[in-house]
Order: C-alpha cells, then structure tokens, then sequence
C-alpha cells in the first residue's frame, strides 16, 4: 500500500501480561514503537489482563493510568461487565475519561448470545456514540490452556446485538471468514451499516479471505487490527500488503466514521 493509504488507526490492541502464556514487551512504551514501526498513527489499547478478571473495573482504571503518557497514540478501551453492579456509571466514568470505545467478552463472563445486559450495555453504549468491542476468541484452540475454559464468542451473540435495534456500532475482532460471512450475510443492509471486523485473524495468502471479503462485503466493512501483543503486528500488514493490485486503493473503516470522513 502506499504510504498514503497507510491504516492510521489499530483498532485491536493490548497492554498487560496475558495469564496462559508469556508475551514479550507487552507495555505501552513498546507499542508505541511499535505503531511509529509500522506507520500507524495510533491504536485503540485494552486491558489483557483484565478480561479474566470477574470484575473488570480496576483493570480498566489502570489502562487509562498505563495510558496516560501516550494518550496521544494510544486511546483506551476500557472494558465494562453488564451484569456487575453499577455498570452504567462506569460507562459515563470511562466516556467521560475519554474512552474511544467500549469492550465487553461475554464468553468470559459467561453471557450467553441474546444475554439482555449486552443489548442494555450497546443501548448505552450508543446513546454516547462509543463503539462496543467484542472479541471471537484470543487463542486458536489447538494452542489454548487447559484452564482456558471459556469458549468463542458465537456469531449468534452478534446477530442479536445487530438486530436489537440500539443503533450502536459494534466492532468484532478475532473473527475469520467463515464468521464474518455468517453473520454479514444474516443481517439487513441496514444492520450491516453498525458492524465492523478487524483484519487480525482474516488469513491472507493463500487462502486469499482477506481479499474475498473486500470483494464481497467491502473494505469500508473492515478495520486494520493486529491483536498486539498476542500477535505480531507484520502479519495483517503483509495481508494487506499481499492483497491484489486492483484492491489495494481501497481503504479500510474505521467503526463510527462515515465511509469517506
């Protein structure tokens, strides 16, 4: 790609250690140099660590610490629990704190797909024009912990998000081609305006997915995201580095930004 049409925004990425296996360097200092490495602008940052705890709150108040020398480049995603006491007022303290977006993993917390706390939680979410993150999965399972016993985000929880009207905008990351076109191709036109995926785990050659999809449900549809650091950062760059020629003038979304903005 060239350098003007270089992703500005990483869309998926981590500070903090991850509790199944060491990943190196994973403080916000590295992935500072790690987006001026790449050319990314900046990246939208959550807390790993804090996605195992049952209580996400001090580990959202501590990325925004993490992330104070960088606010900059690094923008927080805190995460929010819908069934956790006071849920609400951590979604006005975290917006009013300056949060791009909002994570929740219902795997995790062990919400299932048409769970009512997700829909009140994008409701809310969409009444502050934050984005809601989810995440299909962050190991392959061949490769996950044996105490890693929660399960994939299902394209059903996606769907009933998409469909429950709230108008907020979801974008799903970690998710392959056969997820994203299960989901895609279930929703209206209309619904498919709110939903955005992330390029981390779309495989490029040569299965040439990435490709397929933008051909299929359109650039504007995806987001540049690495998964930093339980991912290298070089992969979803070579895959759209690999794209073919007549593809690679087409930029990618970014969720809650109008094609064209």
């Amino acid at each position: 790609m060239r350098d003007a049409d270089r992703p500005r925004v990483d869309v998926n990425a981590f500070v903090g250690a991850y509790p199944f296996r060491h990943v190196p360097h994973p403080d916000p200092a590295t992935l500072v140099r790690v987006l001026d490495r790449e050319g990314t602008d900046e990246a939208w940052v959550g807390h790993l660590p804090g996605v195992f705890h049952r209580d996400p709150g001090p580990g959202s108040r501590e990325l925004f610490e993490l992330l104070a020398p960088h606010a900059e480049r690094l923008r927080a995603v805190p995460a929010v629990r819908p069934d956790w006491p006071d849920w609400c007022a951590q979604v006005d303290e975290y917006w009013n704190r300056g949060a791009v977006a909002i994570r929740a993993y219902p795997p995790q917390w062990g919400l299932g797909p048409s769970d009512d706390g997700m829909i009140e939680l994008s409701a809310a979410c969409a009444e502050r024009r934050l984005p809601l993150v989810l995440t299909v999965k962050f190991e392959d399972l061949r490769q996950r912990h044996p105490l890693d016993v929660a399960g994939d985000l299902q394209p059903a929880a996606v769907r009933a998000l998409a469909r429950a009207g709230t108008g907020v905008d979801l974008l799903v990351t970690a998710a392959g081609r056969e997820f994203i076109e299960e989901v895609h191709w279930g929703l209206t036109a209309g619904e498919r305006r709110h939903v955005w995926w992330d390029i981390s785990w779309i495989w490029g050659p040569p299965e040439e997915d990435l490709a397929h999809l933008v051909r299929t449900i359109g650039a504007d549809r995806l987001a540049f995201g690495t998964m930093w650091p339980l991912r290298l950062t070089q992969v979803a760059r070579a895959n759209l580095a690999l794209l073919p020629a007549e593809l690679r003038a087409y930029r990618l979304g970014v969720p809650g930004v109008p094609k064209g903005a």
